[in-house]
């Protein structure tokens, strides 16, 4: 914690009680929705919607990865220091 300012550190405990509301939010939310029962269409939905979130969440981080080794991201960056041709 040396090297940590005022700022960081405020920072740092804002982001642990948003996680510490977010735990008690899901733990409160999961006890109260323990009894009701989920059609056969709503588990359809369910994973279809985590299936494609993933194929889509997949396919943008592989899109961005091609982009980044093909060098086609160098042109968007007029500030980046580019090496001398030879």
């Amino acid at each position: 914690m040396e090297g940590m300012g005022k700022g960081r550190i405020a920072i740092l405990i804002a982001l642990v009680v948003i996680l510490f509301g977010a735990g008690v939010w899901a733990i409160t939310f999961w006890n109260e929705t323990s009894g009701v029962e989920m059609s056969e269409h709503g588990w359809i939905a369910l994973g279809l919607g985590t299936f494609f979130s993933l194929v889509i969440g997949c396919g943008l981080m592989a899109l961005m990865f091609f982009s980044s080794r093909s060098g086609h991201d160098e042109a968007a960056d007029p500030f980046r220091k580019h090496p001398p041709s030879s």
